[in-house]
């Protein structure tokens, strides 16, 4: 009766099978409130702008000057690529589309 639940012992070789699989959680989908989902991209290129801008200003902390332009670039590759997929989203499902009967 119980045979069925227990779980396969995990091979310690094969660290996907332990983990459960990285791709399979960089893949799942989560929900975000609308305003939350809207928001994202805005914010994206608002914290890389800002990190961008900030870099301009430091002149003491020459260590974290790199790190700084790391972050502010991927900031706006996120926000340029998220800007991006919704677009085409939105292109595809119009495409997608029937066309209206014509009369």
């Amino acid at each position: 009766m119980f045979e069925s639940a227990a779980r396969k012992p995990a091979r310690l070789e094969q660290p996907s099978e332990v983990t459960g699989g990285t791709k399979a959680r960089l893949n799942r989908k989560i929900w975000l409130p609308k305003l939350y989902y809207d928001a994202l991209p805005w914010f994206y290129l608002f914290a890389g702008v800002a990190a961008l801008l900030a870099t301009l200003y430091i002149n003491a902390w020459f260590w974290i000057l790199p790190h700084s332009l790391l972050f502010s670039a991927a900031c706006i590759h996120f926000s340029v690529y998220v800007f991006h997929r919704r677009r085409r989203g939105a292109r595809d499902a119009f495409e997608q589309q029937p066309d209206p009967p014509s009369t």
